[in-house]
């Protein structure tokens, strides 16, 4: 595994279907021209399923894909990867809906991409499908995050995320407790507290819910009344030199000394360490007055597809949710734990997830999992508006891409 998988990149592939709608390409028209009962148990012929990731998802999932391609050759003929950001995902869509054309098959997001496609109404009713899907015992953060795809779309990986801070010890002796010692601290040494832009950034955007229940707003569910946490945020950018692109940035610039305190998450801890981006010897903090903010990745269909490849769709999303597939998601500990299903420990993982987590991995982290309060991540309006707020009044200008 490379640290390109581990970003969300901008890929330089372009996705090529046979033409739009023909059996197995993956077209389509913007306008669904089939009813849910029309979708077959199995493909008319294999299709060539094209598939984007805005979240890097599939270093948690890939391995569940091919081994499905590999074992139901009549289902799949072809799969094809390609990855974006999750700010760019909505234009895409909509740009090939709105030509005839939808070559992109599945999609695997973040609530970010999620959110801005229903609000948009780019996306199938995967609830439409839930017979075909069958029953799945989520675990029940995981499936109050699914409340949030509002049936257009099915949690696939889950973890419960953060806010934590990720600090080098031999730079931070005493580090802060506390949103209000983080603000003082930065406000001491500027230019070394780093957080990414939340639009972009898993650890940004949790960060940014985090807050509310640290500093006390009296609704951390809407945006609209953190007055608290936006004076925080606007303070708090004072001491900021720049807000990264990607969390990626922001753990190679705490790995190379630029910065001493990043906001991070369970697996933005574990996995940039295993991958040695990060030095082994850094560590983490919650805040006083934690809560979990829990995340999720989904997979996502967009309108415009054909009936084929709904089906393949249906039948892989199928496969990704069971206990086996899931025990996949430990991965390298990019989104510690990862499964998203009940009954799914680490012994059933591959032996290389198990050694890197047996290595990389915090005990304290099991401990914290149980001990803190989990709230879901907000609803897609909301999420869109706390995002415009932030890059409007926090961190315009600001926005830096090395």
């Amino acid at each position: 595994m490379t640290i390109t998988r581990f970003g969300v990149l901008l890929a330089a592939a372009v996705l090529v279907a046979a033409g739009c709608g023909a059996p197995g390409s993956g077209g389509g028209t913007a306008t669904t021209s089939f009813a849910p009962g029309d979708v077959p148990d199995k493909p008319r012929e294999p299709v060539t399923l094209n598939i984007i990731d805005v979240a890097g998802n599939l270093q948690l999932t890939q391995g569940m894909i091919d081994e499905f391609a590999q074992k139901n050759p009549d289902i799949v003929a072809k799969v094809t990867y390609t990855k974006a950001t999750a700010p760019e995902l909505a234009g895409k869509i909509k740009a090939q809906q709105q030509a005839g054309r939808v070559q992109i098959g599945l999609v695997l997001t973040g609530t970010d991409g999620l959110s801005a496609g229903i609000e948009q109404g780019l996306w199938l009713r995967t609830d439409d499908y839930a017979s075909k899907i069958g029953p799945i015992d989520y675990q029940e953060p995981a499936a109050k995050m699914q409340e949030l795809a509002q049936g257009q779309g099915q949690v696939v990986t889950y973890y419960p995320s953060g806010p934590l801070i990720e600090y080098n010890p031999a730079k931070v002796a005493d580090p802060p407790k506390t949103a209000e010692e983080l603000l003082a601290w930065a406000k001491a040494n500027p230019k070394r507290f780093q957080y990414a832009r939340p639009a972009n950034s898993g650890p940004g955007r949790t960060f940014l819910m985090g807050l509310p229940y640290l500093l006390g707003d009296s609704d951390p569910k809407n945006p609209a009344s953190w007055t608290k946490t936006w004076d925080y945020l606007k303070e708090l950018g004072k001491y900021i030199d720049y807000y990264p692109t990607t969390t990626t940035e922001t753990m190679k610039n705490l790995g190379t000394g630029t910065v001493d305190i990043v906001a991070t998450t369970t697996g933005w801890d574990i996995n940039p360490r295993a991958l040695g981006t990060v030095p082994a010897e850094v560590k983490v903090q919650p805040l006083e007055g934690m809560h979990w903010v829990t995340d999720a990745h989904y997979a996502v269909i967009p309108k415009g597809v054909s009936a084929d490849v709904v089906s393949a769709n249906i039948a892989l999303i199928k496969w990704m949710l069971t206990p086996q597939q899931q025990a996949k998601a430990y991965d390298t500990g990019y989104f510690y734990p990862g499964p998203a299903v009940n009954g799914v420990t680490l012994s059933m993982a591959p032996k290389e997830s198990q050694d890197v987590i047996a290595k990389f991995g915090r005990p304290e982290y099991d401990q914290w999992i149980s001990q803190f309060p989990k709230e879901t991540s907000l609803p897609a309006p909301q999420q869109v508006a706390m995002f415009d707020k932030w890059d409007r009044e926090v961190g315009a200008g600001k926005y830096k891409t090395q």
